[in-house]
Formats: structure tokens, C-alpha cells, sequence
């Protein structure tokens, strides 16, 4: 574990890097998890919560295709700084969110703020290899990918703790400082974003995104990497229940900030824990298959657990699943994408991810006031575990993947 963060100490430019990634997905959960609460009290219905959750992540899903391409053409230092700002303009519209009449403009603002991070997201997962040394990326992935498990459970946490203390809109005021100060440590980022372009004339938008496609068509492995999100992605719906967990549970805003860092701590240690899987390539995709259905069988538990305590300790279990799916795969896509095709490819990859997190979220919002809590999370979870179970039997015969530059020499990259 020192090893892996002595890349921190070490390099300024990834630290730069790592701390704005703290602190912009710090200012995500100061956004969501007081809305998830603020929206249902003012409305009265659950519905809104899911809708907020699918904007967000069903606006990432439908531009990732365009801002993907965007980050292998622009300059992404520019793009991460532009993002930021943008993100801290479209939070202003959340202080006029007072009354079930202006509920309407929280999805606005949510979607303003979507749009942003589907330009940050991938430019910034693009952009990690060029800040570090090849011998350091899989020490950086660790570190990076513990970056949104980090704020997770201090935005959450935080983040509910505010809002039931002071209100919502101190958490409104935090996330826009927190955007300013991200945005003011890209810029200080030295190293190149990425790797120099040659001369010849940058492939139209449609036909460069066509071009990764061909390219992910082409390659089982990368197929296989591009797809293994959208299990956690699909019973990610259950997010949408925290806020009628904690009210079952008598916890109020508080309950339901403590699941959202208990996501978070899950997915912050997991990657940490698991890190030695990336310096073992036979290990990547059976490792993936594991960690896709231990998040189903969490929060099967979950659904039926009867203590408080009982729920945050399942869903840290799913979500240190969720994590260490999350780190990777992107560790693997990482070693198996040259630079030039690398934004596009992770933005098909988010898209699939947040796209099955958007269509799981507006199902369950279709339900959330019907049926039963315990019924909606066991679907979830079922869901997972049978989406995790087809994508094992699918890939095993697949050759292992190379997880980083030096061990993609040692494999034959067009599978």
C-alpha cells in the first residue's frame, strides 16, 4: 500500500491531478445526496430522486460518444478546466430550488452539471497514463481509482450531515468552491495530457467514433473490458432506495449520507485491497466475473437484512465489489488502448456503464412509490448476478489481459 501511494509524493503532476479528481467528485455528492433527500420532502414523491439520478447519468450516457472523441482531438488539460467551470455556473440554479414548483430545476441544473462530466470523465481517465511513468501506472490506477471511493465517503457522509445540520444549500455553496479549487489545480498540471498528434487532419466526429468501434469490434478482450461495467451498472437502481432505507431504518439524512460513504469506503478500499490482481493478467478477467456478482449477492443481503448496521456493512461489501469492477477494468483498457484511440474507447465504455445505470435508475423510479423496497433491491441484485454469470461464460476462453504498456508486449494485442 506505501508503494502505491509513493506515486503521490513522488510525481507532482498526478498529484495535481489526483487532488482536483478529490475534490470535483467531493462536490458531486454535496450536490446529490442533499437533493436525493431535499426533492422528496418538498414533492412528496420518491419518483424525483430516481429522476435526478437517471438525468445525471443518462445525459453522461447519450454525449460520452461525442466528448470521448473530444478528449483524443483537444487539449484535456483545457477540457478538465473548461468542465469545471461550466459545472460551477450550472450549481448557481440549484439555490432557486425552494418549493415543489421549482423542483423542475434541479433536473435542470443536474443536467447542466451531466453535460460537464461527460466531457471531464473521459479526458481525465484518457489523461492519467501521460502524467505518470509506465512503470507507475498501475500504482496510479490504485491511487486514482481510490480518488471517487475517497469522496464518496466524505462528500456523502459529509454531505448529509451538512444539510440535516444547516440546510441544502450550504452543501450547494461547498460544491461550488470545491469546483473552483479543482479547476484551479489542472491548470497548475505541467505534463502533457496527451501524447503529441501528427499533422494529418483530425477524423470527423461520426467517423473518428466509428473508428474506435471498428477497433473494439475487432478485439474480444476489449469488448469483453468495454462491457463488464454495465453489471453494476444495471443494479445500480438500488441507489435510488437509500433515502427510503434510512427512513424505514429511522435515520433520516444522516442514515442516508452514511450508505452513500459506505458505497464510497467500499469502493475506496477494494481497489486498494485488490491491486495485486493488476500485476496478474490471468487473474483480470475471473477477477472482474468475482466482483460483478459479489455486488449482486450484497445487496441481495441488503434487501432482506433487518439491522442498520447490518445494511452499511453490505452495501461497503457491494461496493468494494463495484470498486475493485471499476478499477480493473479501466487498469486493463488502459494497457490495452494505444493514446490515440484511448478517449474514445473509455468513452464507449462510461456510455455503456451510465447508460445501464440511467435505464436501472428510470425503472426503478416507475415503481419506487408501489412496490416494495426489499422487492426492488433483490431485483437489482438478480439482475447482476445473472448479467455477471453470461458475461463469465462468454469470455473464458479469452487469452488474459495485458494490464499494462510492458505486458502488452508479451501478448498479441489483436487477440
Amino acid at each position: 500500500m506505501p508503494a502505491a501511494f509513493s506515486v503521490l509524493t513522488r510525481n507532482r503532476d498526478f498529484r495535481r491531478l489526483f487532488a482536483a479528481e478529490l475534490v470535483v467528485f467531493g462536490a458531486d455528492w454535496f450536490v446529490m445526496v442533499p437533493l436525493l433527500v431535499l426533492l422528496p420532502e418538498l414533492t412528496g414523491s420518491g419518483a424525483w430522486g430516481a429522476l435526478v439520478l437517471a438525468a445525471d447519468t443518462g445525459i453522461i450516457a447519450l454525449l460520452l460518444p461525442y466528448t470521448g472523441t473530444i478528449a483524443d482531438r483537444v487539449d484535456r488539460r483545457k477540457i478538465l478546466i473548461l468542465a469545471n467551470l461550466a459545472a460551477f455556473v450550472s450549481v448557481m440554479l440549484l439555490f432557486a430550488v425552494r418549493s415543489a414548483a421549482t423542483a423542475p430545476l434541479a433536473l435542470v441544473a443536474v443536467g447542466a452539471i451531466a453535460v460537464s462530466k461527460a466531457f471531464y470523465s473521459p479526458a481525465a481517465s484518457a489523461a492519467l497514463p501521460n502524467v505518470v511513468d509506465p512503470s507507475d501506472l498501475a500504482a496510479a490506477n490504485t491511487v486514482a481509482g481510490s480518488a471517487w471511493g475517497t469522496m464518496t465517503v466524505v462528500g456523502a457522509s459529509l454531505g448529509g450531515v451538512v444539510s440535516s445540520v444547516f440546510s441544502p444549500y450550504v452543501c450547494f455553496a461547498v460544491t461550488a468552491a470545491c469546483l473552483l479549487t479543482g479547476t484551479v489545480l489542472t491548470a497548475l498540471i505541467r505534463r502533457p495530457l496527451q501524447a503529441p498528434r501528427g499533422a494529418a487532419e483530425p477524423a470527423q466526429s461520426m467517423r473518428a467514433m466509428f473508428e474506435a468501434l471498428r477497433y473494439i469490434g475487432a478485439r474480444p478482450r476489449v469488448r469483453a473490458l468495454v462491457t463488464v461495467k454495465s453489471a453494476v451498472g444495471l443494479g445500480n437502481g438500488v441507489l435510488t432506495v437509500f433515502p427510503l432505507i434510512a427512513a424505514a431504518h429511522g435515520v433520516g439524512a444522516i442514515g442516508a449520507g452514511l450508505l452513500f460513504a459506505m458505497r464510497g469506503a467500499g469502493a475506496l478500499v477494494g481497489p486498494l485491497v485488490m491491486r495485486p490482481v493488476l500485476n496478474r493478467p490471468a487473474w483480470l478477467l475471473p477477477g472482474l466475473a468475482i466482483s460483478m456478482g459479489l455486488y449482486g449477492v450484497g445487496y441481495l443481503g441488503v434487501a432482506f437484512a433487518p439491522w442498520f448496521w447490518l445494511v452499511l456493512a453490505l452495501v461497503f461489501v457491494a461496493h468494494f465489489a463495484g470498486g475493485t469492477n471499476w478499477v480493473l477494468s479501466n487498469f486493463a483498457l488502459q494497457g490495452e488502448v494505444p493514446d490515440e484511440l484511448r478517449g474514445r474507447i473509455f468513452a464507449v465504455d462510461m456510455m455503456l456503464a451510465t447508460l445501464a445505470i440511467a435505464i436501472s435508475q428510470l425503472g426503478v423510479s416507475l415503481f419506487i412509490d408501489q412496490v416494495d423496497q426489499r422487492i426492488i433491491l433483490a431485483t437489482c441484485a438478480l439482475i447482476t448476478l445473472t448479467y455477471a454469470i453470461g458475461w463469465r461464460i462468454a469470455t473464458r476462453r479469452l487469452a488474459p489481459v495485458a494490464g499494462t504498456p510492458e505486458q502488452a508486449d508479451r501478448f498479441d494485442i489483436r487477440d
